[in-house]
């Protein structure tokens, strides 16, 4: 008879069933103990057809003999294991979250579809200190287990809705103390698509080869994708031969430094890849810390939180998410997320940082890191973004995730704070969402406030009458805005100050104008203009424009760093 939620199995009482793999299922059960003391667990149990599969049996009681000796925060821990009615099982930590697979793929179905630079790289880095401690395991006299997983991949790592990284399933694992267990020659297990070259032509494999396959985990999360897709014949050989795109291929944005790790742990050579997991994990503290020294990993925990809250509500709790934290998960769906900007000493600089407008855009120069011990450059006034689509653009350059107050109108509508020049097919400005309908109509950008009726209006302070304004060209106007954020997605920064200028001079309460010609100047090295073309934007723009708030905040952050 099947089991069902709230029959007893052994010492457990099964709450709920959670999944069935090729060999195996999982439950959530309870451990309850004496003064009703109970323990939330996972209970992975063989099903019933495989319970005389003697091979498998043996792959599982392996599982369990390994996964008992470890004990490490980025490893799920083994409790208990046992036979009930002649099914064995394993007692495992419950992790409260989900799959990576599973993240991945809810991420993607929400328009996020790269992880942010900082999240991708933290995983990862947890993945390697619970590999390399599981690595390193020795037995009771001091001598190496010899421990390789050999079967990483993201639906072997877990997240927890508080942030944490886990990894399970090491049933594949090759241990020397389970010598029967070794791999024979011309004999492959686990998941043909993460396969190192030397584990795809079926030789001993050591720790390294788990080093590959958690690159090519951090590969897919930097890229939003494999770097070969194909039948299992040609990935594999592409693969082992190195014929694959490097991640900044395919997302233009990822730092050449970040870039060269992940190859690096992809060699195909043993001898070019990095020695051990740990070299790994250290060489991407270094890169995390130094690109986002405020990194959070609450900032992990937020967005499975996010991603997951039908679920989560379904089990009928809620896990608190920082308003700010969705509305900056908005921007990185829209590719609009505001980057920060570096000062050099001694002057008052609006300077972005590296920023990638396009596919056609050159590199932009990127400022020398300051030496150990230096004095860093303070965070300044941060660039506003001028277009979207692509893949998000990373927001932590020198920060948190949640800087300043960011665009209402992509946290209501998912869309972009600046709208996307490029994306229409037409001269009209309809990119921007419904949510800030003031700021542009059919036939180009907001009208300005409406010059007096009959000719001159009188000036109360002077006494004279001001010369009468011709009227406005809106066509003119709205061509000059597209025209603008074209020219700034190819970094030609002078000829859209050249236009920024003919449009603010030909409308002068125009705040679209004044907001791309502040990004220009910036981009062009002219902090100054910059600011007060920012200025005249708030001035200008309407109330209930959600850009308006965000770069008074920017404004505000700025002034305070630079007083």
């Amino acid at each position: 008879m099947a089991l069902q939620p709230g029959d007893r199995f052994g010492r457990y009482e099964l709450v709920s069933w959670l999944g069935r793999g090729g060999m195996a299922e999982t439950w959530r059960a309870r451990w309850v103990g004496d003064a009703g003391v109970s323990k939330s667990v996972l209970i992975k149990k063989v099903l019933p057809q495989f319970a005389n599969d003697d091979a498998f049996i043996s792959m599982f009681i392996s599982e369990a003999r390994i996964s008992a000796t470890l004990s490490h925060g980025n490893i799920a821990q083994v409790f208990d294991f046992g036979r009930v009615d002649g099914q064995y099982y394993l007692a495992m930590e419950l992790v409260d979250g989900q799959p990576l697979h599973r993240v991945l793929k809810r991420a993607q179905k929400t328009g996020l579809q790269a992880f942010p630079i900082p999240l991708a790289v933290y995983i990862v880095l947890e993945m390697c200190r619970g590999l390399f401690y599981a690595h390193t395991r020795t037995d009771d006299r001091g001598q190496p287990l010899g421990i390789v997983h050999r079967d990483i991949s993201p639906d072997n790592v877990l997240i927890s809705y508080e942030g944490q990284v886990k990894i399970v399933d090491f049933g594949i694992a090759k241990a020397r103390m389970q010598r029967n267990f070794s791999t024979e020659p011309g004999v492959v297990k686990g998941k043909f698509l993460y396969f190192s070259p030397e584990q795809a032509r079926g030789r001993e494999v050591d720790a390294r080869t788990d080093v590959w396959a958690t690159g090519l985990v951090l590969y897919e999360l930097l890229c939003g994708q494999m770097p070969v897709e194909g039948t299992q014949a040609s990935v594999m050989m592409r693969m082992a031969h190195g014929e694959f795109p490097s991640p900044r291929e395919v997302r233009k944005e990822i730092p050449s430094a970040l870039n060269e790790i992940v190859m690096r742990a992809l060699s195909v050579s043993l001898e070019g890849r990095f020695e051990s997991a740990n070299a790994f994990g250290d060489s991407l503290a270094a890169f995390l810390y130094s690109f986002a020294p405020r990194f959070s990993p609450m900032n992990l925990a937020y967005l499975i939180r996010v991603l997951f809250r039908g679920d989560i509500a379904v089990e009928g709790r809620e896990l608190a998410v920082p308003q700010s934290f969705i509305e900056e998960l908005a921007l990185w769906r829209t590719g609009t997320a505001a980057m920060p900007a570096v000062k050099p000493q001694g002057s008052r600089k609006l300077l972005p940082e590296r920023i990638e407008l396009g596919a056609e855009a050159e590199e932009a120069p990127t400022a020398p890191s300051p030496a150990r011990g230096a004095e860093r450059p303070s965070t300044t006034l941060r660039e506003l973004p001028v277009v979207t689509g692509g893949n998000p653009p990373d927001s932590w350059r020198g920060g948190q995730l949640l800087g300043v107050g960011v665009a209402v109108a992509a946290l209501l509508g998912g869309a972009a704070i600046i709208h996307d020049i490029e994306s229409e097919p037409s001269p009209s400005l309809h990119a921007l969402t419904p949510v800030v309908p003031a700021i542009v109509d059919a036939g180009g950008p907001a009208e300005p406030p409406a010059p007096p009726s009959e000719g001159a209006r009188a000036d109360p302070s002077e006494g004279v009458r001001a010369t009468p304004r011709p009227p406005v060209d809106r066509l003119a106007i709205g061509k000059m805005i597209e025209e603008m954020g074209r020219l700034i997605r190819a970094r030609r920064y002078e000829r859209a100050v050249e236009i920024g200028k003919r449009c603010v001079e030909q409308s002068p309460a125009e705040a679209e104008c004044h907001l791309l010609l502040g990004s220009a100047l910036a981009r062009n090295a002219r902090p100054e203009e910059a600011y007060t073309s920012y200025q005249r934007f708030v001035e200008f723009a309407p109330p209930n424009d959600p850009r308006r708030e965000m770069v008074r905040g920017l404004l505000r952050d700025y002034d305070q760093a630079h007083p």
